[in-house]
């Protein structure tokens, strides 16, 4: 039996990861000047307070940098009917074709996985709407697919249009909204387009930013490179179910939502290097942290010969082999040229709660989160019960928290 099946977090009770967090403590728009935002250090043992302009010199000089580089699409559609009710659906990954730069490019139709707001006011029929793009006007039409809801209480619509010269993506560009988090509880802005992106943000989406990134600026980053300092950039197209909160008593009962990564082959191979030469990997984000932790158990099924493109949920916690880091990553570059593959396509629904032992990450980039989430979890199994003595800390110092609040580096 492994060690690490003696650290099943399945019992954990969500509301021992609780914290009041007044509605004033959440920042509604991020601060004007990306990096001037609190910083809020911890190495394990002690707190200090910084500004977010100083990461390059908090940064260990023999690290690298790995990013996520998704980009959130204007994911929410509001459809009017001829009632008058509004109809709101809101895109959550593609359904046909299921690649995403597919489903970007389609032309006349695709289908979506999606959530319907006031779905009570459209049992049938489809909606419609016109629609002018940089490529031209459209009639966008919406219909519900007959198929039952999934667990996330989702449904396939599918998305016809009739203009040939425009794609999905000219037409989410040009009448859909930046998907802002629900508990900001406004509606968003223009300010939200450029806001809600990171400066790096590449790769088409994500239904939220991997906020931990909105705090560099391209100044920044070039600092950091100045340093020595090496910068990767993987994608994690995060979805809707990080903000869904974990309602089961204990976290064995909660349904932890699947995301879909991609990493260039090469860029797996430089993490390998990295970690053979004992750099330290610092994640910027949880949903970064979230995919380095996956390569390590992707490249363990590998091993094991139970690789089926998605990484289980609980995988983590009764493991039949232990290789290394290394050993792991080198285990999927080696299947990705078996198999001919330029960049490794999977999915996660891995969950990160204490118990859970850390294999690549060696320091972490984030905001504060809500309490009681798989978010927090996650922060309290890299940094243990030290993460109430930070949050307490950051409510009394008067750090912003959530989404556009300010950032913390852990290095424990």
């Amino acid at each position: 039996m492994t060690s690490a099946m003696f650290n099943d977090p399945r019992n954990i009770r969500i509301e021992d990861y609780n914290y009041p967090l007044p509605q004033e403590k959440i920042a509604l728009h991020p601060l004007a000047v990306r990096d001037a935002c609190k910083l809020l250090v911890y190495n394990g043992c002690t707190i200090s307070d910084h500004i977010f302009s100083e990461i390059p010199t908090l940064l260990p000089k023999a690290c690298m940098l790995v990013c996520n580089n998704t980009r959130v699409i204007n994911a929410r559609l509001r459809f009017n009917k001829a009632t008058g009710a509004l109809i709101e659906i809101f895109c959550l990954e593609p359904a046909s074709p299921a690649d995403y730069a597919q489903a970007f490019a389609t032309r006349c139709k695709c289908s979506w996985h999606c959530l319907i707001g006031n779905a009570k006011k459209w049992k049938e029929g489809m909606l419609s709407m016109t629609v002018d793009t940089m490529a031209g006007r459209t009639i966008l039409t919406a219909e519900r697919m007959e198929q039952p809801p999934a667990v996330d209480n989702s449904r396939v619509i599918m998305f016809s249009w009739d203009n040939d010269a425009v794609t999905f993506s000219d037409i989410i560009s040009a009448v859909g909204e930046i998907p802002i988090p629900p508990y900001l509880n406004r509606r968003s802005e223009d300010s939200d387009r450029t806001d809600y992106q990171t400066v790096y943000s590449q790769i088409d989406g994500s239904v939220a930013a991997p906020t931990a990134g909105l705090h560099f600026t391209p100044t920044l980053l070039g600092e950091i490179e100045r340093k020595g300092i090496d910068i990767r950039e993987l994608t994690l197209h995060v979805g809707a179910g990080t903000f869904r909160p974990v309602k089961s008593e204990c976290i064995g009962d909660h349904d932890m939502h699947s995301e879909f990564i991609a990493v260039p082959r090469d860029i797996i191979t430089d993490i390998a290097c990295a970690i053979a030469e004992r750099k330290k990997i610092v994640a910027v984000g949880t949903t970064s942290v979230r995919t380095l932790e996956s390569l390590y158990h992707i490249g363990r099924l590998i091993i094991e010969g139970r690789w089926k493109g998605e990484v289980p949920q609980w995988t983590a916690y009764g493991a039949l082999t232990e290789p290394s880091a290394a050993e792991a990553l080198e285990a999927v570059v080696k299947w990705l040229v078996d198999t001919g593959a330029d960049t490794l396509m999977a999915h996660t629904r891995i969950i990160i709660a204490p118990g859970y032992k850390y294999r690549v990450v060696g320091g972490m980039i984030t905001n504060f989160h809500q309490p009681q989430s798989t978010l927090l979890l996650l922060v309290s199994a890299f940094i243990g019960e030290g993460w109430r003595k930070v949050y307490t800390h950051a409510l009394n110092e008067g750090y912003r928290f959530l989404s556009y609040g300010d950032a913390c580096y852990f290095e424990p």
